[in-house]
């Protein structure tokens, strides 16, 4: 276990190495130029050819590539063109932000997602099960920013229950230790902040967690089917056990590998894929973050973000290939 652990971080380099070089180019290939974005259109050419020189934007590419890679390996994100400020320092409360929207969210998908597939093959083809897997396509074909849309209305507009933006009340800040508000709430002892921070993570958690929760109840269903037609699970029901225990204890087990690979996937997916709940429910996370550095060509945000998503989703990719094993004894890594 922990040589293949080592030998899929060190497979980590070369993806790394090649996703930095893709986004360096293609931010580079989009029109414009960082000092004009900076400055604004009526600067003159002497300012703007100044602050080109000051970032060192007129310097060959491979000379800019080789100088953002060697602050990579000394733990250096570099910083930003437009506010001049350390990355990770920038980066890690939008990332925090991101992190407990998509954790909520992916909570949500799998509790109602999982359940909703077992059950519906539990009882195949009743009405369970049709509505299941209707409400299942629905969700996948709806759009995010449609829904969160419809939310603030209904919920924030006309009923007034729960908050349709931010994160925290603007009058009563909440006080960032971790910048995970429900940590730090739970930190501080505050449970009225922490209602607060769970108010405002409601609605663009749900959104959030509409699609996957969709893709894993079909998943769960599909998977949970193949197993219960098995030799050991008639056995199972041939002895007698409670079909509570033959479903959850040794169905569910057994079925559960492709709904984690799944799972794993659509945390991913969530971490990147944010930018528009983020936006709609004006969330201050790492998908509006980059957004607006790519309007500004702020090309060391851009590249450091997107380098940061591709790494956490590589090593959500190595943290369920290793609960494989956990789950199925008969699954070894040499």
């Amino acid at each position: 276990m922990l040589a293949y652990t080592v030998r899929r971080l060190l497979m980590l380099i070369p993806v790394l190495v090649g996703m930095s070089l893709i986004v360096f180019f293609m931010i580079r290939a989009i029109p414009g130029d960082p000092a004009t974005a900076i400055l604004g259109e009526k600067a003159s050419p002497e300012a703007r050819e100044a602050l080109t020189e000051q970032l060192g934007l007129n310097e060959p590419w491979y000379t800019q590539y080789v100088e953002y890679v060697g602050g990579l390996l000394q733990g250096d994100l570099g910083e930003s063109l437009r506010t001049n400020a350390p990355i990770t320092e920038e980066l890690l409360p939008f990332l925090a932000a991101t992190f407990e929207l998509a954790l909520v969210a992916m909570i949500i998908a799998v509790v109602i997602g999982v359940n909703a597939g077992i059950i519906s093959a539990w009882f195949q083809n009743s009405w369970f099960d049709y509505t299941a897997m209707v409400l299942a396509l629905v969700g996948v074909s709806m759009p995010i920013f449609w829904l969160g849309l419809m939310e603030q209305w209904i919920f924030a507009q006309e009923l007034g229950w729960l908050p349709s933006i931010g994160r925290e009340n603007v009058r009563d800040p909440i006080d960032p230790i971790t910048n995970i508000y429900l940590l730090d709430t739970l930190i501080q002892g505050d449970f009225e902040q922490l209602g607060t921070a769970f108010k405002h993570l409601i609605l663009p958690s749900i959104a959030l967690a509409t699609i996957p929760m969709a893709v894993i109840a079909r998943m769960t269903r599909s998977s949970m089917l193949e197993v219960m037609r098995s030799d050991y699970i008639r056995t199972a029901r041939a002895k007698g056990q409670k079909m509570f225990l033959v479903v959850y204890k040794h169905s569910l087990k057994n079925a559960f590998i492709p709904v984690l690979t799944t799972i794993g996937l659509q945390m991913g997916l969530l971490l990147g894929g944010a930018v528009l709940t983020e936006t709609i429910f004006s969330w201050p996370g790492i998908g509006r973050y980059i957004i607006e550095a790519i309007n500004f060509r702020d090309y060391t945000v851009v590249q450091s973000g997107i380098l940061v998503i591709a790494t956490i989703f590589v090593l959500i990719n190595l943290i369920v290939d290793l609960l494989y094993a956990a789950i199925d004894p008969r699954i070894k890594y040499q």
